[in-house]
């Protein structure tokens, strides 16, 4: 009967194990999606606001203003591009409707060809959702924000970021991302002129 009771509880546990495998990996693959320098701020500066989950009401107040301004800075990198400019340097810039903004660098090379699309906001829109995910259900924001939200969260980690991940999938395959600007990861930029 002991034997039984120690092969249930291990394979309880590898059960458990290999759950919490899949429900990293996904969200892993999820937080390819977005800026890096955000999420890097992020996952630095979280556990200090929160105070490593034992929120008083200013760690609160912190940890949703550090949210609300990596949520935006997840939607703005959505609009932004590069180019290398004809110094060969590569620039930054914010797209609009007419190209893209750039800084007094861009003598000679045709922005033009960097306008908003609706990918771009599709983009911006998932970016925020995926970080979403990330960041209301990391530990320290469930601890700090909703405690008793502890034991449901296991069932929202296994779920939500697969789902999250597969629709993203789907949307990104139907709008890919051709930017590569700030808080992405640049791919070889080419020269326009």
């Amino acid at each position: 009967m002991a034997g039984n009771s120690k092969f249930s509880l291990k394979y309880l546990r590898s059960t458990q194990q290999t759950i919490s495998d899949k429900t990293f990996t996904a969200l892993g693959n999820l937080i390819k999606l977005l800026p890096s320098g955000t999420v890097f701020m992020f996952q630095f500066l979280n556990p200090v606001l929160t105070n490593n989950g034992q929120c008083h009401n200013i760690n609160k107040y912190l940890t949703g203003t550090l949210i609300g301004l990596c949520g935006f800075s997840c939607c703005f990198s959505s609009f932004t591009d590069s180019y290398s400019g004809s110094d060969g340097m590569t620039h930054y810039g914010v797209a609009t409707k007419e190209g893209l903004w750039p800084s007094s660098d861009s003598v000679g090379s045709n922005l033009s060809e960097y306008k908003l699309r609706v990918g771009d906001f599709v983009h911006a829109f998932l970016s925020l959702i995926v970080f979403a995910v990330v960041a209301l259900l990391d530990p320290n924001t469930v601890e700090c924000f909703y405690p008793s939200f502890e034991s449901s969260r296991k069932i929202f980690l296994m779920v939500l970021p697969p789902i999250i991940g597969a629709a993203s999938s789907l949307v990104f395959m139907i709008f890919p991302n051709k930017r590569h600007g700030i808080g992405y990861p640049p791919s070889h930029a080419s020269v326009t002129s």
